[in-house]
């Protein structure tokens, strides 16, 4: 099928977006998640191959509508996190609490794909770059997969917040970093992750490669295809200096793409 049938749509949804107020702070998440569903209806429409994502999604007329679902994918995730962190915290039941997550069965699919792919082994240790206020890779590499993590937070505030959600829950081995990317330098990790939204991908890339050597395994995640218009895929150029080892491409709800790459010998 052809991608252009979203083309008049795709503008239709960043006209709405334009005239309203999508900054997490002030954003009412029970108004705007039909027009979450309507972006993903788009982004996970499999008739679409890349080759015909890639002309509209490429298009120069599609910047200005691409920046705009992009931030609101951005910002609705935060929004949608920090509120489910919140209720995590101050549940009587936290596991059930973080069940109903809206995107908990996305996670334990990718986590899944991930596990398969990076072969993980229980008692292995992991860093997971940009874990955010709720850190559910960390905790359920922990809980599912019974490795030992350190989740990195480069925002103060949230990695408070994130540390008291892992305390609600009572998961042990999983522990949360202020930080940038080079808080690993020190660290020690059979496994190195990268959150989709870790950004700047370039100067992560590179400062990651500077403390691992050629046998860690890095998962990094980004997104392909269709879904490339929820968020700017990881370039060639952000990943210099590393070879690619394996691709998981997404199904059904899940919305990103895992890659496993090795750093290049010097």
């Amino acid at each position: 099928m052809s991608c252009y049938i979203y083309w008049d749509k795709i503008k239709r949804i960043a006209s709405r977006l334009e005239g309203m107020n999508y900054h997490f702070d002030e954003m009412d998440t029970s108004e705007v998640m039909p027009l979450l569903d309507e972006i993903e209806e788009i982004a996970h429409d499999s008739t679409i191959d890349f080759e015909s994502a890639k002309h509209i999604l490429d298009d120069a007329e599609m910047n200005h509508a691409l920046s705009l679902i992009r931030k609101f994918y951005v910002n609705l995730g935060m929004k949608l996190e920090m509120e489910k962190a919140q209720e995590v915290i101050e549940s009587d039941s936290p596991w059930e609490t973080l069940r109903s997550f809206y995107f908990y069965p996305r996670y334990l699919e990718l986590l899944k794909n991930e596990a398969a792919l990076g072969r993980f082994r229980r008692g292995e240790r992991a860093v997971f770059i940009g874990g955010g206020p709720l850190p559910l890779t960390g905790i359920l590499l922990s809980h599912v997969y019974g490795m030992r993590v350190n989740v990195v937070e480069i925002e103060p505030d949230i990695a408070e917040l994130s540390r008291k959600v892992i305390e609600g829950l009572g998961v042990e081995g999983v522990n949360v970093i202020t930080g940038d990317e080079t808080v690993i330098d020190g660290l020690e990790f059979d496994v190195l992750m990268v959150a989709a939204l870790a950004e700047p991908k370039r100067r992560v890339f590179r400062n990651i490669r500077r403390y691992v050597d050629t046998e860690t395994r890095i998962i990094y995640r980004t997104y392909t295809g269709m879904r490339a218009i929820l968020y700017a895929p990881v370039s060639d150029e952000d990943i210099t200096g590393f070879r690619r080892a394996g691709v998981v491409l997404p199904s059904g709800k899940v919305n990103n793409t895992s890659v496993l790459v090795f750093k290049c010998p010097d």
